[in-house]
């Protein structure tokens, strides 16, 4: 936005097929410091749909059995932005032609490694820190080889009893974590406009 550099808006026009958020995502893995929350801020909402899904990765990790929580605990995962799956800004840039971030031309080239088990600074409690959209592998792993465990853990931590929905309406403001929270936004309202202003902060080194 002219004069705000940190808000950016998030417009889907009737005429678009492609949103912007979907498919199950941290925010901003593939930086070396993601940010620590999430502010979305709805304008204007479709009659019907375009929700959010939002995931408790905590209470996902928390669930895992005591094997797969250690062999979790040693894993770093690497995370590219210009992975093509759901949610990966390879996928977003290319099917949205109409809206573009400032100031991220080259982006999909960045990479972050961050350990797939993040505890968190405040309450040191575990959270999974790992998605379909933005991990790639893990480190001194093939993709063959990670994929089918990357798979498996974005299926655990988003089944329902982990999970929430927000339904937006104008003047809806939601605020996340994004230390131990996915979300994903439903791409279900095709020919109806949906406009939002979105503000990360915090930039944070997982750990």
């Amino acid at each position: 936005m002219a004069d705000y550099p940190y808000l950016f808006e998030i417009i889907k026009e009737p005429h678009e097929t492609q949103n912007f958020g979907g498919g199950w995502h941290s925010d901003t893995t593939y930086l070396a410091q993601p940010p620590l929350a999430t502010l979305l801020y709805a304008i204007e909402t479709p009659a019907r749909g375009g929700d959010t899904l939002f995931a408790n990765t905590g209470a996902a990790y928390d669930a895992l059995s005591g094997g797969m929580q250690r062999l979790l605990d040693g894993l770093v995962g690497v995370n590219s932005a210009g992975l093509k799956y759901g949610g990966g800004r390879s996928a977003m840039h290319n099917s949205i032609g109409a809206m573009k971030i400032h100031g991220t031309d080259g982006a999909d080239a960045l990479q972050a490694e961050h350990p797939v088990v993040r505890r968190h600074p405040e309450s040191g409690r575990k959270a999974l820190y790992v998605s379909r959209s933005h991990t790639i592998r893990f480190r001194d792993m093939s993709e063959a080889e990670s994929t089918p465990l990357v798979e498996w853990l974005q299926a655990h931590q988003t089944r329902p009893e982990f999970t929430c929905r927000v339904r937006w309406a104008p003047g809806t403001l939601t605020i996340w974590d994004n230390r131990c929270t996915q979300h994903s936004a439903i791409n279900d309202y095709h020919g109806q406009r949906r406009h939002m202003r979105r503000l990360t902060v915090g930039a944070q080194t997982p750990v």
